[in-house]
């Protein structure tokens, strides 16, 4: 037991430095684009690409149900190391996008080994408490990762946070592969005992996820909620600093600010959601999103009102998908880390699709970009009615 509360506070860390480095990118993407002499719509084919390339995640993730966990995060944290050393010295604009991919697939490759081992130490009937504790990281990356990124910028240039996140993937990689121990001929972590017999491939992981329609339901909601939140994630600096006139110190407590509100999202899903029954939340979670969304324009009369609704969208928004986490770990725990991936996969695709579309409906208005965001809750609504359905009983 004290070996796993160490390992999840370890997985906190590092995911935190890993989703600072996902995340940074939207509250300075102002700065971003000016650095580099873009327009924000280049800078979205840059985030486009970005997400994308969280697709080829299910290329790789099946080697960490083949070849054990420890393998899983030894790549995802080589890749991510990789992918900042580049954005930090990394000639032009061309160079950082390439960065960007090289971080996101290390990020898609080491989150589902973290996941499914995760899976593979605890009931599923308290899993939903120990997975949204590792969500957490996503608000400490706005609570802590963005501001110390903010003042790493301010100080030593704009390029610097992407040095000090490569040394922290460099110092995570050295921890797994010395001091994590091995479980089995794979060099498996704990967690993987008793799964060194016959592991299934590619094709066989792959012929899981796409013959379970409850898989594919799954997968179709986490696409759609994605699709959402991106849509607002795009464009909230740039809303903030067109309607406030918002510089970068104040971006970057905005970010607090909403990473704050994400924190109690988590904390509410370690809470509940193990109690209500996780369909239950997601349920509650989608339709909270949705009316979040659409009280978005109203609250942009002023700076605090903004904010304020910005903490409740994404609040709502954090509720839902921690509360899928556990879901989606049990629905094929045979090909628990692919299907994961594939999850992620699907994120990654909507966040793409999100990140084109976005930046075409705010040229319209804002208030465009939250209705896009209300109808894609909707849409994500309907597909969990029919994972409800196939799943009825187990979850």
């Amino acid at each position: 037991m004290k070996r796993l509360r160490t390992q999840i506070v370890f997985f906190v860390v590092s995911r935190t430095a890993l989703n600072t480095a996902y995340r940074m990118v939207y509250p300075f993407l102002p700065v971003l684009a000016r650095g580099f002499g873009v327009d924000l719509k280049t800078m979205s084919m840059a985030l486009s690409a970005r997400a994308a390339s969280g697709a080829l995640g299910p290329l790789l993730a099946p080697l960490t149900d083949r070849h054990g966990r420890k393998f899983g995060l030894s790549v995802g944290f080589g890749l991510f190391a990789a992918g900042a050393f580049v954005a930090f010295f990394g000639p032009g604009f061309a160079a950082f996008a390439a960065a960007l991919v090289l971080m996101t697939l290390g990020k898609y490759v080491f989150d589902p080994a973290v996941l499914a081992h995760l899976g593979d130490l605890i009931p599923y009937e308290r899993r939903g408490r120990a997975l949204a504790l590792t969500e957490m990281s996503w608000a400490l990356a706005f609570i802590l990762g963005i501001p110390a990124a903010g003042f790493l910028a301010g100080r030593f240039g704009w390029r610097s946070p992407f040095l000090a996140l490569s040394c922290l993937g460099l110092a995570g990689l050295v921890t797994v592969r010395v001091f994590f121990p091995k479980g089995g001929e794979t060099g498996a972590i704990p967690g993987d005992a008793g799964r060194a017999g016959r592991r299934p491939g590619h094709v066989e992981n792959y012929k899981s996820v796409f013959g379970s329609p409850a898989a594919l339901a799954a997968l179709g909601l986490s696409f759609a909620a994605s699709m959402a939140n991106e849509m607002v994630n795009m464009v909230f600096g740039v809303w903030l600093e067109d309607s406030f006139g918002l510089k970068i110190a104040a971006l970057g407590a905005a970010a607090a600010v909403i990473g704050i509100s994400e924190f109690g999202g988590e904390g509410l899903v370690a809470v509940t959601v193990d109690r209500i029954g996780k369909t239950k939340a997601l349920m509650i979670g989608l339709c909270a999103n949705a009316g979040a969304a659409l009280l978005l324009p109203f609250a942009g009369r002023t700076t605090a009102t903004a904010l304020a609704g910005l903490t409740l969208f994404y609040l709502t928004y954090e509720y839902t998908v921690v509360s899928m986490i556990p879901v989606m770990s049990e629905i094929l725990p045979r090909a628990r880390a692919t299907l994961l991936a594939f999850n992620a996969a699907a994120f990654s695709l909507g966040r793409a699709a999100g990140s084109l579309a976005s930046p075409r409906l705010y040229a319209v208005g804002f208030p465009a970009v939250a209705l896009a965001a209300v109808g894609l809750n909707a849409l994500a609504f309907l597909f969990l009615m029919r994972l409800r359905r196939l799943t009825a009983g187990k979850h």
